[in-house]
């Protein structure tokens, strides 16, 4: 009876080994297809590892969810997130808050984003990257205010208008900074400034712009 028991577990052992070496391999097509840029692929082997593998870690979930939005996948990827965000604890829930942010954020849903990016560092307060976005979106919110109310009074005190093309310009830089891309629109303004003077009179803009492209370098 012993030496069944013991031949019935030494038959078991090479089974264990090879699954964990196929599972190995799964995990590692994956890998590898993200570093290479294939994120639909990337996408298929992390579903196969939760699907096939029965790998429900929510590791695997992020990182599935990372291939679907680098896909452009974005309900899916939106989906996953919030799955994550709200059925987890602690550092993936943390960065699954903070995607999500980043994903309202380019949809210029800047409030809700903002709540997210909250979210994301009460479930891990040393989410860098979280604290960062929450610290930058949290100052253009505010600057942004501060500027619509500066372009008011301006209207109310009868100044100059900028001119057509400084107005241009000043759109141009408003996409830039929809992208997150502050040192771009900084450029835009500054050189705008050099051609027409009335760009100064989004001077505040201009100042708040400096105040997160400093951000950007700490």
């Amino acid at each position: 009876m012993v030496s069944r028991y013991i031949l019935w577990i030494l038959l078991l052992l090479p089974s264990d080994w090879k699954n964990i070496a196929i599972t190995n391999e799964a995990i590692t097509r994956a890998a590898n297809a993200f570093k290479e840029a294939d994120f639909e692929n990337s996408g298929r082997e992390r579903l196969a590892l939760i699907d096939e593998h029965g790998m429900n870690q929510p590791e695997i979930k992020f990182n599935l969810a990372l291939s679907y939005q680098s896909n452009g996948q974005e309900e899916d990827a939106k989906k996953t997130y919030e799955e994550l965000s709200n059925n987890t604890i602690g550092t993936i829930s943390s960065f699954a808050s903070n995607q999500q942010g980043v994903m309202l954020g380019n949809e210029k849903k800047y409030k809700e984003a903002l709540a997210l990016f909250k979210k994301a560092l009460l479930n891990d307060p040393e989410n860098e990257k979280a604290r960062y976005n929450y610290e930058l979106l949290s100052r253009w919110l505010e600057g942004n205010e501060e500027n619509q109310e500066n372009e008011e009074n301006q209207e109310q005190e009868d100044k100059p208008e900028p001119s057509n093309y400084a107005k241009r310009m000043k759109a141009q830089a408003d996409e830039l900074v929809d992208r997150f891309e502050f040192e771009e629109a900084m450029k835009t303004m500054e050189s705008a400034l050099e051609i027409d003077e009335t760009v100064a009179s989004y001077q505040k803009f201009m100042d708040h712009l400096k105040i997160l492209i400093s951000l950007g370098k700490i």
